[in-house]
């Protein structure tokens, strides 16, 4: 193996590790993907935002967010108000039955809410810069002249993660015919994006 091939397997490897885990943009992507609503554009979102913060990460992004912890400590504030809203709203939907009906019945929320929402998670989760540009990006610098392979094989591994999450959800639509399937589902994005905030504003706390 080519050493700029196993920088970008080694890329593609830690990205996938540090990805595929339960938080508040993997459960926003699943909901969405099992609504089959906007999809696209989710998966979209969440594919350029990896894409630019591990490419700023490798460009040294990384040092510099590690010598401001204040700039961490100010999103850490604000993703955990935005994390405990979204997480009531989906406690409300979870506790209220009516609320938990397929795409086809329920109403669609509009591209530009869906859109925005989505942003919201991703740039207002302390959690995506670290492993991003902090993490990916410190990583990458030990590659010295193939960091950039080393991104490319995170970047792909976004890519693979994301499109096979929203598009591969409509797979266990049988399971969210029912509505007590989407009680539960709504129950778990509520404790995820409830814990989140609280270990946010935590950091926050404590300086970043």
């Amino acid at each position: 193996m080519s050493p700029a091939l196993l920088a970008a397997v080694s890329g593609l490897g830690l990205g996938l590790s540090l990805i595929v885990a339960i938080g508040a943009q993997n459960a926003f992507v699943l909901r969405q993907g099992l609504r089959v609503e906007h999809v696209a554009a989710v998966v979209g979102v969440c594919l350029v935002s990896d894409v630019l913060l591990i490419a700023a990460g490798t460009a040294g992004a990384g040092a510099l967010i590690s010598r401001a912890p204040e700039l961490l400590t100010a999103v850490c504030f604000g993703g955990a108000a935005f994390l405990l809203a979204y997480g009531l709203m989906a406690a409300r939907r979870a506790v209220r039955p009516a609320t938990l009906v397929t795409e086809e019945a329920g109403r669609r929320a509009g591209l530009l809410v869906t859109v925005t929402t989505c942003l919201a998670l991703t740039w207002l989760n302390p959690h995506v810069y670290l492993d991003t540009v902090v993490l990916l990006g410190s990583l990458a610098s030990t590659w010295e002249g193939r960091r950039w392979w080393f991104a490319g094989g995170a970047a792909l591994g976004s890519a693979v993660w994301f499109i096979g999450l929203g598009y591969g959800a409509r797979l266990l639509r049988p399971v969210f015919a029912r509505p007590a399937a989407w009680r539960v589902l709504d129950a778990v994005i509520a404790v995820v994006m409830v814990s989140l905030a609280v270990s946010l504003a935590i950091r926050g706390v404590r300086g970043g």
